[in-house]
């Protein structure tokens, strides 16, 4: 688990405009679309090992704490029944589910941290000694919950769709407080997001806007946004994974399936080398070129 990973003292790549770490953290969220499978969260950790992710990441709800009793009994019809209640109980992981999670991730050397919706969740997750905690947007103006958070002075990373800049600051103050460090993550929360409303370059906004690293959390059926994200300077980028973008669940059609992983990975893991110092200089190679092509040079 890589709990030495230090978002506050990355190495970086100097590239004008934008800083690019030398090693993009990439999280890829399982979030619910395990669909109430054990056996398909395995397939989703095995997909992002595979693909040389960092971490996966999951949500975690005490159902009745986050939803009102009218809501739960409203009529939804699912694999797991006709009401909203039950569709959201089958979705939800408890202490068994996440125990074999726990050992099958450290089985395999990846990270695994989850969302919490509330403070019994969030309780609940103390047990793994998770490398991170991660506040949902959903979560980032609920005061009494990012107390708690900071308060464990663990790493967090902080989403900010549907949040003013005055909401983050007031979260991010919290976090100087407790002295606890926390990485933003640019996020629009739309499920899929166009492309157009991405507005990526808030990347470089809120790292100026608040002097703190900024990943990006997108959930955009596409794999370039995040590319750019991470040539923007981005330190994290969070993207859900799925096995089918067809199959059942909120989340499948903003989720990356097995081909788009495939892409995105080679890519950000090439992005460095590909961007360089920028430092200008001529290679060995090009000095041979010259001698061949540069006639003016021998013939003034």
């Amino acid at each position: 688990m890589s709990k030495a990973y230090d978002f506050q003292n990355l190495d970086y790549v100097q590239t004008a405009p934008f800083p690019i770490p030398r090693r993009v953290y990439v999280i890829a969220e399982i979030g619910i679309n395990h669909n109430g499978d054990v056996a398909l969260a395995k397939r989703l950790i095995d997909l992002a090992k595979k693909n040389g992710c960092d971490a996966v990441k999951f949500q975690k709800r005490t159902i009745d704490i986050v939803y009102t009793e009218e809501e739960l009994s409203k009529y939804r019809e699912s694999p797991f029944g006709t009401t909203q209640r039950e569709q959201k109980e089958g979705l939800e992981f408890g202490r068994e589910e996440y125990d074999e999670i726990d050992r099958y991730c450290r089985e395999l050397g990846i990270d695994w941290f989850a969302s919490a919706w509330d403070l019994e969740s969030l309780e609940f997750l103390r047990k793994y000694d998770c490398a991170f905690h991660k506040v949902a947007s959903a979560m980032a103006t609920c005061v009494p919950f990012v107390e708690a958070v900071a308060a464990e002075g663990k790493p967090a990373f902080l989403s900010t769709g549907m949040c003013t800049d005055e909401e983050v600051g007031a979260a991010v103050e919290i976090f100087r407080k407790k002295n606890c460090p926390v990485v933003l993550m640019h996020t629009v929360s739309e499920y899929p997001a166009a492309m157009e409303i991405l507005n990526l370059q808030a990347i470089h906004r809120l790292r100026e806007k608040f002097n703190l690293p900024v990943g990006y959390s997108g959930h955009e059926p596409n794999v370039t946004p995040s590319l750019i994200a991470a040539t923007c300077g981005a330190v994290a980028i969070e993207r859900h994974i799925t096995v089918d973008r067809a199959m059942y669940g909120s989340d499948q059609a903003a989720s990356l399936g097995p081909q788009g992983w495939a892409q995105l990975m080679p890519l950000l893991r090439m992005l460095p080398r590909v961007m360089g110092d920028g430092v200008r200089t001529i290679t060995e190679a090009e000095k041979k070129v010259a001698q061949k092509l540069r006639y003016f040079d021998k013939h003034p």
